[in-house]
């Protein structure tokens, strides 16, 4: 059997492999000044898009009760970041605005220590120490309360980014 390109069909069939092979030894690519910025769903749904703008750079800091106040996301002092602690870490809990902004409804914490509300699962406003006060120390919790109020510093720290640390009102 051989292979005779005078058949019409022959030669299309050749033209067609040559043509798929051009195409494998030089494939067809685009190169853009722009990176991309939305979602690309021709790439399986990867993430192929960039931020229209850069997020703000929340820097690590000292606070005190008193300074930590004003990030409780109603504060125009605060640019409308929230903040919470607990047992001492400074969280950036403002990218959970619908559950610790002023309408959620762990609200109460925001721009406050929330270690002693966390560990009693608590919203009472009994659980915040006043922000005039020394720190609470948790010296009355169980084990088991420790041991869930460091659940939720576990889960907030691989959800929220630790932006600093709560000392004693004096000591910023």
């Amino acid at each position: 059997m051989s292979f005779d390109l005078s058949l019409p069909l022959n030669t299309l069939f050749a033209g067609l492999i040559l043509w798929q092979l051009r195409s494998i030894i030089f494939p067809v690519t685009t190169i853009t000044d722009l990176p991309p910025n939305e979602w690309n769903e021709s790439e399986g749904g990867a993430y192929s898009w960039m931020p229209e703008k850069h997020p703000e750079v929340v820097l690590w800091k000292r606070y005190t009760p008193q300074t930590l106040r004003k990030y409780d996301g109603v504060d125009p002092e605060g640019k409308g970041r929230i903040l919470l602690s607990i047992k001492g870490t400074v969280f950036d809990v403002t990218q959970g605005k619908s559950f610790y902004g002023p309408d959620g409804m762990y609200g109460n914490f925001a721009g406050r220590d929330a270690s002693r509300g966390m560990a009693k699962q608590s919203f009472d406003s009994e659980m915040l120490t006043p922000i005039d006060q020394p720190l609470d120390k948790l010296t009355d919790l169980t084990s088991d309360e420790i041991d869930n109020m460091n659940g939720w510093i576990e889960h907030f720290a691989h959800k929220y980014i630790i932006c600093g640390e709560l000392v004693e009102n004096g000591q910023d």
